[in-house]
C-alpha cells in the first residue's frame, strides 16, 4: 500500500505516534509518505525507506496569519497525484482532517479517489475542536473521513459527547515499541550519572503546557525528597517551564531537581526512573506513562481520561484525583518505601504494556487500510 501520513511534527504524542506509525509500516514493505511543515523529529531516514514532503508557506502582507489549511491540502493533491496515494492518514482533527477532506474534494475532480482515515488525539476535540470557532469544520470533517479512530474510550465518549457525530468512532489505542525500551538490558543503565546509589529517581515529560500541571509535579517532588532521599528529572519545553524553575528556587531543592530540556534519548532518561508522574488536568490517553511503564517504571497519575486505560490503579502505579498533590505524593512514597514493593510495581508495569505493543496495534491499522481498499476493488 502506499501511504500518506500527517502529523504534526514535534514531541507531543501525537506526532510521536505518527512517525512510529509511519516507520513501522515502511517496514513492513508500505510505501509511507509523510507530508507537514517540518520534518519529524523521530523519523529515521537511516533505517527506514520513507519519504519526506514539507509544505510550504508563502509570505504574503495580506494574511496575518498564513493559511496552513490550504497550502496542506495543494500540497496533498500534489503528492497522491505524484506518488499514487491509496490512503491518507491524517493525525489530529484541526487541521489535518479539514485540508484532507479539501484535498479529497479536489482530487475527486481528477477522477482520483483517496481515502481517508482520521485519529482523534485529543486537545484537538476536547480543547480547541469543540471551541465554537471551529466546531462546525471539525464535525464535518470527522463525519466525512472514511474512518475515524480514537486512541482511546475516554476520548470516543468525549467526541460523541461533544459533536454529532454520524461516523462511527474505533477505539485503537496508542502504542509503543517495547523493544526501544530494553535500554537495561541492551545498554549500560548508569543511573549513577544522575543519583547516588542511595537516592531514588522521579521524572517527568512533557510539553510544559497548563493542563500539565507542572507545579504539582514539582510539589509532589518535595513532599516525597523530605521523607525519601530523591532526584527529579524534568524533560520538555513548554510555557511553564520558568514558573517551574522559580518554584524549584523558592523551595530550596535545586540541587536535587535537574531540568534536561528536549531530548530524543528518552529510553535512556526511563532507565533511570523509579516513579514517573503525570498530574496532569486531562489526557486522552497518556503516551508519556505507557513509554515509563515499557521501561520498568511505575507511574504516580491523575485518573483523567485515558489515563486508567494505562495505567491500573494498584497494580502498575497510582491513580489520584487532579490536584491532589498529598495523595499523589503518598502514593509515590508507597511504591518507594523498600526494594521489593518497588520492584513489584515496575515488573507489573512492565508486563502490562504488552497489550500496547507495535506487534498487536500495527495489524490493526493494516487491517483498517485493506477494508477500505477492498471498498474500491
Amino acid at each position: 500500500m502506499r501511504i500518506g501520513i500527517v502529523c504534526y511534527p514535534t514531541f507531543g504524542g501525537s506526532g510521536v505516534v505518527a512517525t512510529e506509525l509511519g516507520m513501522a509500516l515502511a517496514d513492513q514493505g508500505h510505501e509511507v509518505h509523510f507530508v507537514t511543515y517540518n520534518l519529524p523529529v523521530r523519523l529515521d531516514f537511516i533505517s527506514h525507506k520513507l519519504h519526506f514532503h514539507e509544505v510550504l508557506m508563502e509570505e504574503y502582507p495580506l494574511f496575518q496569519y498564513q493559511p496552513y489549511e490550504l497550502a496542506l491540502s495543494t500540497k496533498l493533491v500534489e503528492v497522491v497525484t505524484k506518488h499514487k496515494l491509496d490512503i491518507l492518514h491524517v493525525h489530529y482533527a484541526i487541521p489535518h482532517a479539514y485540508a484532507a477532506y479539501m484535498a479529497k474534494m479536489m482530487l475527486h475532480e481528477k477522477g482520483i479517489d483517496v481515502k481517508v482515515v482520521t485519529t482523534l488525539h485529543g486537545t484537538d476535540i476536547t480543547l480547541v475542536g469543540s471551541h465554537p470557532s471551529y466546531k462546525t469544520a471539525v464535525e464535518f470533517s470527522i463525519n466525512n473521513s472514511d474512518v475515524v479512530t480514537s486512541v482511546s474510550r475516554s476520548l470516543q465518549q468525549d467526541t460523541l459527547r461533544l459533536f454529532s457525530i454520524k461516523n462511527n468512532i474505533q477505539i485503537v489505542h496508542n502504542f509503543i515499541d517495547t523493544g526501544k525500551y530494553e535500554y537495561e538490558l541492551q545498554n549500560d543503565c548508569r543511573r549513577m550519572a544522575v543519583a547516588k546509589p542511595h537516592e531514588r529517581i522521579l521524572t517527568h515529560i512533557s510539553n510544559f503546557r497548563p493542563v500539565k500541571r507542572i507545579q504539582d509535579v514539582i510539589r509532589i517532588f518535595y513532599h516525597v525528597q523530605k521523607e525519601v532521599p530523591s532526584k527529579l528529572l524534568m524533560v520538555g519545553e513548554g510555557p511553564e517551564k520558568r514558573n517551574a524553575e522559580l518554584l524549584v528556587k523558592s523551595l530550596e531543592i535545586s540541587e536535587k531537581v535537574i531540568f534536561l530540556g528536549n531530548s530524543n534519548e528518552i529510553p535512556r532518561i526511563l532507565c533511570y526512573t523509579d516513579v514517573f508522574l503525570l498530574p496532569s488536568e486531562r489526557e486522552s490517553f497518556g503516551l508519556s506513562a505507557l513509554e515509563a511503564m515499557a521501561s520498568h517504571t511505575a507511574v504516580v497519575s491523575t485518573n483523567t481520561g485515558g489515563l486508567p486505560e494505562v495505567n491500573v490503579h494498584g497494580l502498575t502505579g497510582y491513580l489520584s484525583n487532579v490536584g491532589d498533590v498529598e495523595d499523589m505524593a503518598n502514593n509515590t512514597l508507597a511504591i518507594l518505601k523498600d526494594d521489593d514493593t518497588l520492584t513489584r510495581f515496575k515488573q507489573n508495569a512492565k508486563e502490562h504494556t504488552k497489550q500496547f505493543s507495535l506487534e498487536i496495534i500495527l495489524p490493526v491499522y493494516e487491517k483498517i487500510y485493506a477494508s477500505l481498499l477492498e471498498k474500491v476493488s
